[in-house]
């Protein structure tokens, strides 16, 4: 049973990186009926948003101690992070916090880059056919991963959890059972409220706002929103910017738990069509929904049990899935009638 549990927790914690990163393609293919393969890449610039305000608060300023000597009888060199100079007790909570801080970094500066790419580029190909469009948004992928690569190298850049954060939820505790029956990282249960709360954001945005009510419309009928005077295409930039940032703090957020490379992008965005497919495309609830069901799939299926039965299946489980949901269903779980379908 406390296996199982573990086991439930890892997927909707996977499953909730999968459908933050799903959301934000299907609003881009929802509104737009863009196929973005580039959103991946705008999941790796939030994690180097994160790295980059951390390097940004650890600046440091150097002193010379005489009181402290070397081994060698040289003044020691005291070295302190700029920020815990200028604020004291404060400045050190910053960086201890510097993960989550980075989101202020890390939203002005994604909606910027998604509004700048969906007016530089992507407005000239909404009237192409798909295969262009993934031909454009796949080389503007490789494009972001090499600027990234020669300004932050290829190697992975750790970033740590808060000191308060590193310990484990006694989870087991909370429903009754023995203390310390079923623990839990304390980051993960975050990250995975965390994706909840943003989900619940974007779905209360596009449905109790009078833009996302625009928005929704427009997904439906972008024609007859346009002869009502409306001006949805300015709309529509907005929502190619909301789905960066989403990319963005879904990428920021994940940073503690797997160290970002310039490469982190192309992992996660196959995973993340295979939802967006599997959901339905266009489907924001269907996004979502696969996101949490493939990311507890794969979770059971990387338990030792079963890849003692089937090995390598926590490998594939996530397309096998896909292949029979679409063999079944065309559509996905929640797209439209006649979307992916003859």
């Amino acid at each position: 049973m406390n296996a199982f549990l573990a086991q439930l927790l890892n997927g909707l914690d996977k499953g909730g990186a999968y459908a933050l990163i799903a959301l934000g393609l299907t609003l881009v293919f929802g509104t737009l009926g863009v196929v973005n393969f580039a959103h991946g890449a705008l999941f790796m610039l939030g994690c180097f948003c994160a790295v980059a305000f951390r390097a940004l608060i650890t600046i440091e300023t150097i002193t010379i101690d005489p009181t402290k000597l070397s081994p060698w009888g040289q003044p020691l060199e005291i070295r302190t992070p700029v920020v815990q100079d200028w604020l004291g007790s404060w400045g050190t909570v910053i960086v201890d916090y510097s993960v989550p801080l980075s989101i202020l970094l890390t939203i002005p500066v994604m909606l910027a880059i998604g509004i700048g790419i969906e007016r530089g580029l992507i407005r000239h190909f909404y009237k192409r056919t798909h295969a262009e469009q993934i031909l454009v948004t796949f080389g503007l992928a490789i494009v972001i991963g090499e600027v990234v690569k020669a300004g932050f190298g290829p190697n992975p850049w750790p970033q740590p959890i808060p000191n308060a954060l590193r310990s484990a939820a006694d989870i087991g505790r909370w429903i009754g059972m023995e203390p310390g029956a079923l623990t839990y990282p304390w980051w993960r249960m975050i990250y995975l409220f965390f994706a909840l709360s943003v989900i619940a954001g974007v779905f209360a945005f596009l449905r109790f706002t009078t833009f996302g009510m625009v928005v929704r419309a427009g997904m439906a009928d972008r024609e007859t929103v346009g002869f009502l005077g409306i001006d949805i295409d300015r709309r529509f930039t907005v929502v190619f910017g909301l789905a960066a940032v989403v990319a963005g703090v879904a990428g920021a957020m994940y940073t503690p738990l797997l160290p970002p490379n310039y490469q982190i992008g192309m992992d996660f965005l196959v995973l993340s069509f295979v939802v967006v497919v599997v959901g339905g495309m266009g489907s924001l609830p269907g996004a979502v929904l696969a996101g949490f069901l493939l990311g507890i799939l794969q979770s059971f299926a990387s338990m030792t049990e079963v890849k003692s039965i089937i090995p390598g299946i926590d490998q594939v489980i996530i397309y096998l899935v896909a292949v029979i949901i679409l063999l079944v269903r065309p559509r996905g779980l929640m797209g439209r009638r006649g979307v992916m379908e003859s």
